[in-house]
């Protein structure tokens, strides 16, 4: 997949057909249309486009980061995405200049897709009404495609976003239509895990939106490679610290090399238990070795 930053780099595709939207998370719904662009742009022999916003135009904490939502657009075949800065500048953009000028001009469109809640430019003032009129003047044709629901619930990611946090994998699960997870660096941490015998890799997430505080069982993805493990979230409240940060924390079984600074993925598979505080360092080492069994039976 092709990504370019900004509207000033965009170049001439053959036979675009343009997905536009935030598509945060990448969940059930937002795949639809993705895979109706990307069939869509095969019929023509041409090329699939996600137009995309970053940061988030409504100032919501992000379910994804932009290079989880890039990995997962380019897993769904995507061509191309286009990354648009949404400034203060960018929002100020009447709609009909945001059509001309980026989706015509820049772009030339040949079919355009949206959820149904879409909207756009300056005041949100643009909307499917407003794109089907200028597509008829420009030359290109819109598609509106409905909201996708899950067990009678329309999905957002609003709703995905809440039930994260709460710790509600499976059902946010459901409506991803994948794993939960997190996209995250392998940063430097205090080194308490291997000094009780379970090494962690402290993880800086990319997102803004990570699962309630406990211990999972997670799949670990390193590059090609898909690994087993436990992953903590918490403020580690057996250690008497003075700035209790929630820190993200993963053992992965069977594993032993550097992988300091690198980015991995973790996928949630079955929340254990909550977080909590144990009398000692002791204590807490026998609870990992239980939590530790729990995930290899999970697994096995």
């Amino acid at each position: 997949m092709i990504t370019i930053y900004g509207i000033n780099k965009i170049r001439k595709f053959k036979n675009p057909v343009v997905a536009l939207g935030v598509f945060d998370g990448v969940h059930r719904g937002h795949k639809e249309i993705l895979r109706a662009a990307v069939a869509g742009a095969r019929l023509l022999r041409g090329t699939s486009i996600v137009l995309t916003f970053w940061p988030h135009p409504q100032g919501e904490k992000s379910l994804y980061s932009l290079a989880h939502r890039l990995r997962l657009m380019e897993e769904l075949s995507i061509d191309v995405c286009v990354v648009v800065n949404f400034s203060s500048s960018f929002s100020s953009m009447r709609a009909s200049d945001f059509v001309k000028n980026i989706l015509v001009k820049k772009l030339s469109a040949k079919y355009i897709y949206i959820g149904r809640d879409f909207r756009f430019g300056k005041g949100a003032s643009g909307s499917f009404d407003l794109l089907k009129a200028l597509g008829e003047r420009y030359g290109f044709k819109t598609r509106r495609f409905n909201i996708v629901k899950h067990n009678g619930k329309p999905i957002s990611s609003t709703l995905i976003r809440r039930m994260i946090s709460r710790g509600r994998i499976k059902e946010a699960e459901g409506l991803l239509g994948r794993p939960v997870s997190i996209l995250g660096t392998v940063a430097r941490g205090t080194s308490l895990g291997r000094i009780i015998g379970f090494p962690t890799a402290n993880i800086n997430p990319h997102h803004e939106v990570i699962p309630a505080e406990g211990i999972y069982a997670a799949r670990v993805i390193l590059g090609r490679n898909q690994l087993k493990g436990a992953c903590y979230i918490g403020k580690r409240p057996t250690l008497r610290l003075r700035n209790k940060k929630t820190t993200v924390e993963v053992h992965i079984l069977k594993f032993n090399e550097n992988i300091y600074k690198k980015d991995l993925e973790i996928q949630f598979v079955k929340r254990i238990r909550q977080d909590k505080k144990f009398t000692s360092l002791s204590a807490l080492s026998r609870q990992i070795r239980k939590d530790l069994i729990m995930v290899k039976k999970i697994f096995s």
